[in-house]
């Protein structure tokens, strides 16, 4: 299950967590190679951590660090890829929070007008601890849903406590940017979602419905981030082929919206959306099933790639509700 990326336009250096011999630990990747950063900087963070360990006032004095090592020729062997498993990048952060409605192709696919939209970004909270999971892991269908969707989409990672910021000067509080696949239960949007509206617990937070590229860019690589390629495909079929230049909301606009809320927390993770091309704007509607292997790649963050999986028969009951609504994200 490679971990490469795609694109003539690598990142000098990007870091991830993975277990290897049995424990986590961050691994730097650059330019195709792999190494354990507890190996090219002894005292930069404990041998069993992830990226979220290096986030903070320290993040950036630790690149530069990595890339001067990388640049006077890494002090250990490259790591076979086969040693490890990758794991969500930040293990775990203290916020997941997803932005729905969030391009303009997506939001005519579902049904929605533009004119109908609110005036800020449309968001919901998931679990972390139990839907972040990494990239050539398998994901269970839920016994209760029957409707599985993929959504592919560029996630930022918080680096500075941000309360009451600016968009202008949101950048600032970014350390990174990874790929992440908001994968959803359909099956309570449309004749069978509540009166009240969606619930986002039953369509979002089941475990592992959050595979994340193992890899976190580091921000200062990022040099177009509103310019960024975003697709995916079902097994090998492309289905979203879209831009994030098509977001409703940009990066910088989320951050301002959500840090008037709650205080943004260094290794926090925003979902910002998906493009047009998921299984439920089709015409008819596509759903995956177990066997299915869906894969997100955003140009030069990472790929990430997750095979479904059964988990055995549905109960009987049905989808209580019955209020047209569609699905929001």
């Amino acid at each position: 299950m490679s971990a490469d990326v795609q694109s003539s336009d690598k990142p000098p250096f990007r870091l991830g967590t993975a277990v290897h011999v049995g424990r986590p630990t961050v691994i730097v990747e650059s330019r195709g190679s792999l190494y354990r950063l507890a190996e090219l900087l002894p005292a930069a963070v404990p041998p069993e951590s992830s990226v979220l360990d290096l986030i903070g006032d320290g993040w950036d004095a630790v690149l530069d660090q990595i890339a001067g090592v990388l640049a006077s020729g890494p002090p250990a062997e490259p790591l076979d890829e086969g040693s490890l498993q990758w794991q969500a990048p930040v293990m775990h952060p203290r916020k997941l929070i997803c932005i729905g409605t969030n391009y303009k192709d997506h939001i005519r696919e579902m049904g929605f007008s533009l004119d109908a939209l609110s005036a800020y970004p449309y968001s919901f909270l998931a679990p972390p601890s139990t839907t972040l999971v990494g990239t050539g892991q398998q994901v269970a269908v839920p016994a209760i849903a029957e409707r599985i969707d993929w959504e592919a989409e560029v996630a930022v990672v918080i680096g500075r406590p941000a309360r009451d910021v600016k968009a202008a000067d949101a950048a600032a509080h970014v350390v990174g940017f990874a790929v992440l696949n908001d994968l959803s239960a359909r099956d309570w949007s449309g004749p069978n979602a509540p009166a009240v509206g969606i619930d986002w617990v039953m369509t979002k937070a089941y475990d592992g419905f959050k595979p994340m590229a193992p890899f976190i860019t580091p921000a200062r690589f990022v040099a177009a981030p509103e310019k960024l390629w975003v697709r995916s495909w079902v097994n090998g079929r492309l289905k979203q082929d879209g831009t994030t230049g098509d977001m409703v909301f940009d990066f910088w606009q989320i951050i301002e919206h959500l840090s008037r809320i709650m205080t943004l927390e260094p290794g926090d993770v925003i979902a910002t959306g998906t493009p047009a091309g998921v299984g439920h704007g089709r015409r008819p509607p596509e759903y995956l099933t177990a066997g299915d292997h869906v894969a997100v790649e955003v140009e030069s963050l990472g790929r990430v790639e997750t095979t479904l999986v059964g988990r055995g028969p549905a109960p009987s009951a049905a989808p209580a509700g019955a209020a047209a609504a569609e699905g929001r994200t």
